[in-house]
Formats: structure tokens, sequence, C-alpha cells
């Protein structure tokens, strides 16, 4: 919990409670069926001014609440207004609050890589820390060692599961894992593992943040079946161009998995024209403008079982376990 605030009520654990904010209802929806529990009667609103408006319309006092919240674009309005939540919650006596957050803004700025530079996902960690929050669920952030940001418990998820499955269920032959950079190494080889697939690497040479420049493969893929994995998709440079080498170096079959479909600036256009088969993406953002051939993997049973498993004070190690190498 928040150092200095205790639990309102000892018995919260007995009293669970959903509030979703603006950011993705549709999950929320989701999570909700899956757990069979429905969601808090909530008003998240605007006022005319544009500043965000909030009242909880259920007591909470000494409740078990979890705020489903992805921080994803527009960022800085779904930041805020789960900031308030949190406080609202706080102040209304919840007994623990927890924020759920399948994708985490801000988390490519993990570090001072320059001068005069902030450190983005600190910033964030504070924030919440600040305003109340007891714990934080996440999934696939961009870099795991945030979590050593934050003093308050953080559970870290993986949306490799609910991926391999839709995966597996392709009955693949002759597959290849392949990572778009050297970044992606433990991801990949994870899912390589599992698969019982080979291992590939594109090495490529970042000329900005939006354009890169692919050199070549570490790693056989011609006649092979590739599949292609990261955690998210963003401008789509790095997918794309891999889509492309790999392609030129023989793959026959060309799948992409990414956990979190950012889809800004030029993505849809670049993942369009890439030469990928299957493209799978999960619902960790609300995919309003993806392109038209993503298949959507859902993630919500996996979080409606985490939250169900935190409620009731259960392991949860099995479910973000990544298979080490």
């Amino acid at each position: 919990m928040t150092a200095g605030r205790p639990h309102t009520a000892p018995g919260y654990s007995d009293k669970i409670r959903l509030i979703a904010g603006t950011a993705h209802p549709e999950l929320a929806r989701r999570i909700s069926e899956e757990m069979d529990l429905p969601l808090s009667d909530a008003h998240v609103g605007r006022f005319p001014d544009g500043e965000i408006d909030i009242k909880i319309n259920v007591d909470v006092r000494g409740s078990d609440c979890f705020v489903i919240q992805p921080t994803c674009p527009p960022v800085n309005e779904n930041w805020i207004e789960l900031l308030l939540l949190i406080d609202c919650l706080r102040r209304a006596s919840a007994g623990r609050i927890t924020a759920v957050m399948p994708y985490y803004g801000y988390a490519r700025k993990d570090r001072k890589d320059e001068g005069r530079v902030p450190i983005s996902a600190k910033v964030v960690a504070n924030t919440l820390t600040a305003t109340g929050v007891d714990r934080v669920l996440t999934l696939d952030m961009h870099a795991a060692q945030i979590q050593g940001f934050f003093e308050v418990p953080v559970d870290h998820l993986y949306a490799k599961p609910v991926l391999l499955k839709a995966i597996q269920d392709l009955e693949i032959e002759n597959p290849v894992v392949v990572t778009p950079d050297v970044g992606g190494i433990k991801m990949a080889r994870s899912y390589a593992k599992v698969l019982g697939a080979d291992l590939a690497i594109v090495d490529k040479r970042r000329v900005s943040g939006s354009e890169i420049t692919v050199e070549h493969v570490i790693g056989a893929v011609a006649d092979r079946n590739v599949i292609i994995v990261d955690d998210m998709i963003s401008t789509g440079g790095s997918i794309s161009e891999a889509a492309r080498i790999v392609r030129k170096h023989g793959a026959k079959q060309i799948m992409i998995a990414v956990s979190h479909g950012v889809f800004c600036g030029p993505a849809v256009e670049r993942i369009d024209a890439c030469p990928a088969d299957r493209i799978f993406v999960t619902d960790t953002i609300p995919l309003r403008n993806a392109p038209a051939r993503v298949e959507v993997v859902s993630v919500a049973s996996l979080l409606g079982m985490s939250i169900r498993n935190l409620h009731e004070s259960k392991s949860i190690s099995s479910l973000f376990d990544e298979t080490p190498d």
C-alpha cells in the first residue's frame, strides 16, 4: 500500500469494485463479462472548458477497487483521468486501489539517454504513487525495469500466452521466430522456446524516432515460416521493415504478433504495405485506426484472472511467467 496510508477497513477484500475510465470502455466491458462482475456506476465526463469531471456513484468505502485505464493516446488525457479516479477513490475511503494499466504510456522514456531530457516513465510512476495508488497491474511494459520506479507492488503481465495460442492454432510448419531488433531477443527467445522454433534477429540502424534503416538478418529465414514478435507497433517502421527484409531473404509465410497496437503517424500505411500474411494484436489499446487486416486477440480473460487472484490474495506468477531462457 502507499506509505503512510493504511487500509481504511480490514474487510476490504470482501468487496470488489471494477471502475472503468474512458480510455478503453470496450476492454473494461470484456473484463467485466469475464469476471461476471458489473462495472461500478461512475461518471467520467468533461466540463465545457475541457477539464475532467468525475464522480463515483456507488459506495466504495473499504472496497478493493480496480481502475481499468490504459494510458494510451490521447496519453495525457488518459493519464490525468486515471490520477483523478485514484484521488476520487482515495477520498471516498476505498480500502485498496489498483491501477489496471494494460498499456503504460511514456514507457519508452525510461532512462536519461542524453543530456537535458526527462525520465518520463518515472514521472508517471511518481504521480501514480503520490496520488494514492496501492498497486499497479500492467502488461508488457516497453522496459520491464520501470517496475523499480514504484514504491508500491507492480504486477507485470505478458501477452505471450494469448498471442501464443493464436499462433499455435495456425499449426505453422518449420517456424522461425524473428525479433525486429536486438532489444527484443529475450521476448523472441521465449516464444521460440515454447514453439520449438529457431530464432533470428533483424539488425537495424535507427535514423530517427520514426525512420529506420535495416541492414541484415542474423539467422536463417529462407524457405521458413516467420513469426515476428514485438511489444508494440507505434509508427510501424521496425515491424514493416523487418517483414520486408525477411521476405527479401526468402521467407515464406510471415506472421506478426505484437502486444500493443498504438498505430500512430504513418503506421496504417506502412502496415498495409508490408508483406505480412497475418497480423495479431491484443486489445490493450482501442484499435480505432488500425489497419483493416489486423486480427485482435483479447487479453480480457488474462486481466480478469489477474484481478480475481489479486482480490483473493492468490498467486498470479503463473500468469506473468515469461518462460525464462
